[in-house]
């Protein structure tokens, strides 16, 4: 019976009581998924490395099965800018910042739902009032008017007994959200690492083929003087010099789009290092002040899930979605609710603690929802929500395939094209030079020279994009193995899986 339980044992029950919550969590556990079961990332055999052509730029890189990316993968491009660059943008980006503060957002939400979850809630109450009582409302014949005070002291305590787990699920979605955040926080480091290094690699190519086209465009105005000079003495005709004038201006023109793209390279180094696209302290970079990573981590495809941070994003979705699903079924079982309160009442302040002034309860609340036609619907909602979640991530995983497979393949055909561009680059230059030579020396025609210096200048700035693009492969192919550490770094780690 209720009066069998003493009032000190009113908020030792309710805590009892507690530690019995948590026997049935209905809704189904997450369990991590299963890694993708392919032992490749392309169809044919990978090479064990890429072919290699003359310059610094050109050497052959080797691919290192199971081996994991460095945690600050861009210093293996031997640019102490870079790095000075990338450790700046870490520490200043607007867009990290944003990040990290919605990630303590939902560390603090997580934390604040687990204090009134896990534990009962505790109250203290003091309350004074003063009241008036009228005897004659109780058939007293000598009326009298009664002054007097009322003073309360007390403790309140409320739990929810949580049976089913609905309130623990509730819990959990928010822990695995915490982890998602925490995870896109390493995926905006991992991509603006990336984002950066890329820049740095088109500001170095479009500036060496701004200086590429000058040179090009020197030789072709003297050329055309000469060709001046010629014709005043009436060693040309017209024809020629209007032509060699018509091909030094088609080169001048293609040197305000090389600038603009510069300039523009400029601007984005900027704004990633959380800088306006005026400062002055952004710096240009070239292409010999980079080396080619010979060695290149490739990790194998069940590594890679747990190394890309988008992948573990999208797990920790599938997590708070498989969470919010077991809210949803605990919502069909009955809610329990104990309370209890435990004070003292008294006419004087003085006797708030004498003898006959304790006061106390214990109440207990079963709901059970007998019809809800919107609870079937909302546990089928959460089950489709469910189902979506988890062809993201399988989506997330295939593109993640995708994406090394396609940096390994870029490695591969752009090293052949680095090495026949090479050629093809030394091939022109000396044509350029032998067609400069004949044509001073009357040997051949305007035509010849103009052919000669078109094919160097294609060439030569083929080249140079060819060079800047083996760069950028191999920062992609980086980004896509997750980056190293650097990118699980980020994992909140609050949720747990089985």
């Amino acid at each position: 019976m209720l009066r069998s339980i003493g009032p000190r044992c009113v908020i030792w029950l309710i805590a009892g009581t507690a530690l019995l919550a948590g026997c049935t969590t209905v809704g189904p556990n997450f369990r991590t998924p299963a890694a993708p079961g392919v032992a490749g990332y392309t169809r044919e055999t990978l090479p064990t490395g890429t072919a290699s052509a003359p310059g610094a730029l050109g050497a052959a890189q080797r691919f290192v099965p199971e081996a994991s990316a460095p945690a600050e993968w861009w210093r293996e491009f031997g640019s102490k800018r870079l790095d000075e660059l990338v450790a700046q943008a870490l520490e200043h980006s607007p867009t990290l910042a944003a990040a990290e503060a919605t990630l303590r957002q939902a560390q603090q939400t997580y934390a604040a739902q687990a204090g009134s979850t896990l534990y009962p809630t505790l109250g203290a109450k003091l309350a004074a009032s003063r009241n008036e009582a009228d005897s004659s409302s109780t058939g007293q014949r000598n009326a009298t008017h009664n002054l007097y005070s009322l003073y309360n002291v007390g403790v309140a305590v409320n739990y929810n007994l949580d049976l089913f787990g609905g309130n623990r699920r509730a819990l959990e979605a928010l822990a695995a959200q915490a982890d998602y955040q925490g995870y896109q926080l390493a995926g905006a480091r991992l991509t603006l690492a990336a984002n950066i290094a890329t820049t740095a690699f088109s500001q170095a190519q479009l500036a060496a083929q701004i200086q590429a086209t000058q040179t090009i465009l020197k030789a072709q105005q003297d050329q055309l003087d000469i060709a001046r000079k010629r014709f005043d003495l009436g060693a040309s005709a017209r024809p020629e010099v209007l032509a060699l004038q018509t091909q030094v201006e088609q080169a001048r023109a293609t040197l305000p789009p090389l600038v603009n793209r510069l300039q523009q390279a400029d601007h984005l180094l900027a704004i990633l290092v959380g800088q306006a696209p005026g400062a002055v302290d952004i710096p240009r970079f070239t292409l010999p002040e980079f080396r080619l990573p010979v060695s290149l981590p490739v990790v194998v495809p069940s590594e890679l899930v747990r190394q890309r941070p988008d992948i573990q994003a999208s797990a920790a979705l599938l997590h708070v979605a498989t969470a919010q699903y077991g809210v949803a079924v605990a919502d069909l079982y009955p809610q329990i609710n104990l309370s209890a309160n435990l004070g003292t009442q008294a006419l004087t302040i003085g006797g708030l603690f004498g003898p006959g002034t304790l006061v106390w309860t214990l109440a207990g609340q079963l709901a059970q929802p007998l019809f809800n036609a919107g609870l079937e619907s909302a546990t089928n909602a959460a089950e489709a929500s469910l189902q979506a979640a988890g062809a993201n991530y399988r989506q997330t995983v295939l593109q993640a395939l995708r994406n090394v497979a396609d940096a390994l393949r870029a490695l591969d055909n752009d090293a052949q094209a680095l090495a026949a561009q090479s050629t093809a680059d030394a091939s022109a230059q000396e044509s350029l030079k032998l067609a400069e030579q004949q044509y001073e020396l009357g040997a051949s025609s305007y035509l010849q020279l103009l052919i000669a210096q078109q094919q160097a200048q294609q060439t030569r700035v083929g080249l140079i994009g060819v060079q800047a693009q083996r760069l950028a492969d191999s920062a992609a192919l980086y980004q896509a193995m997750g980056g190293g550490t650097l990118a699980v770094a980020g994992a909140n780690g609050i949720a747990r899986t089985e």
